[in-house]
């Protein structure tokens, strides 16, 4: 599985690097070092809706560190 999380200008204002290091700890804490690969991507095309992350493919926006946990659990853990 990978994951990307837009380093674009308006996705870093809104706080895109915050959003990666949440998304680190929660595939460490979770034991997915071997199965989910976390990139950068530079404009997912959701600019102005906040923070773009791709989710195997599935392009999501407005992610934030407040519900940056819950994503991954819908899209990660699937549960």
């Amino acid at each position: 599985m990978t994951i990307q999380v837009c380093i674009g200008s308006s996705c870093h204002v809104r706080g895109s690097y915050e959003i990666k290091t949440i998304l680190e700890e929660l595939i460490r804490q979770n034991g997915l070092e071997n199965q989910v690969v976390l990139r950068p991507a530079f404009c997912l095309g959701v600019c102005g809706e906040g923070v773009g992350v791709r989710v195997d493919g599935q392009t999501l926006s407005g992610v934030t560190a407040e519900n940056a946990a819950d994503i991954f659990r819908q899209y990660v853990l699937k549960g």
